[in-house]
């Protein structure tokens, strides 16, 4: 089995806390320089926009109405696809074509994905749990990295949870909100993939900040207009591909912090309304 590229500089894992938290890497992680997503075609076979490149640091949004193709974009990438899918695509690493070793390589996995259903089939301990996956990477201190991704987790999490909380018995946002933080702080994998992000009561904004802090590739379908104008780009989609590529203008970064600050006012009364307090 072929071996990714490795890293050189570990970070002390118990430097992580919530508000500065950054991944714990160690000399095993994969590198990954660019990700490139070469053209493929729509439903009716037409020559999609353009090929569109990927790097560390950046955050991607995909827009576009439901059956539109974002799911299979994100299924592209995270398959690693050879022209061997529904839209022709294909994936290129650092500009070139992985082998098959490593695009069905299991260990020290490239893409890591979050979908809108998540469910645990192990039954234990949340924080032995994270504890494990600390450990399986090797990181110097495994139990202050475990309880830095808990922290960061109950930072996102609409209700906290305690350290010896059942996985099983955890909420959708709960369960939510546990594996970003874990793929933020702990996992390997350079490239991130994330459906609708604003589901299950997991605070987007918060969220999509420690992604920021992880350095990977992320790429987000959303239909949340705060998440696409906080992307550093959008991806619009129309019948299955590609239609257009779009940076944020000055003006929509003004729109941005109008919109962001209803949404503050929308979540506070929320908030309120959750708690039985009044709001008027």
């Amino acid at each position: 089995m072929t071996s990714p590229t490795r890293a050189n500089a570990p970070n002390p894992a118990n430097t992580l806390n919530p508000a500065d938290a950054t991944p714990p890497a160690t000399s095993d992680a994969p590198v990954l320089r660019t990700l490139t997503v070469l053209a493929g075609r729509d439903k009716s076979g037409r020559a999609e926009h353009a090929d569109v490149t990927f790097r560390p640091g950046e955050v991607t949004a995909l827009l576009g109405p439901t059956g539109s193709g974002k799911s299979r974009f994100l299924y592209d990438i995270e398959s690693l696809a050879d022209a061997d899918t529904p839209s022709g695509r294909r994936i290129l690493l650092d500009d070139a074509a992985p082998d098959a070793d490593r695009r069905f390589a299991l260990q020290g996995r490239l893409v890591a994905q979050l979908t809108q259903n998540m469910n645990f089939v192990l039954d234990m301990r949340a924080l032995p749990f994270i504890r494990m996956h600390a450990e399986s990477r090797a990181v110097p201190d495994p139990d202050a990295t475990a309880r830095a991704v808990l922290a960061a987790a109950n930072d996102l999490a609409g209700e906290p949870f305690a350290d010896d909380a059942q996985l099983t018995q955890l909420s959708g946002g709960q369960s939510r909100a546990l594996m970003i933080a874990d793929a933020a702080l702990l996992s390997w994998s350079p490239v991130l993939l994330i459906d609708e992000i604003e589901n299950a009561g997991v605070d987007k904004r918060r969220a999509l900040d420690l992604l920021l802090r992880s350095d990977k590739i992320v790429v987000i379908a959303t239909h949340d207009p705060v998440l696409a104008l906080s992307a550093d780009r959008r991806l619009v989609f129309e019948h299955g591909a590609v239609r257009s590529v779009l940076h944020r203008t000055t003006e929509e970064a003004r729109l941005l912090a109008r919109v962001a600050a209803m949404e503050d006012q929308l979540s506070d009364i929320r908030a309120r309304l959750r708690r039985g307090m009044p709001v008027a």
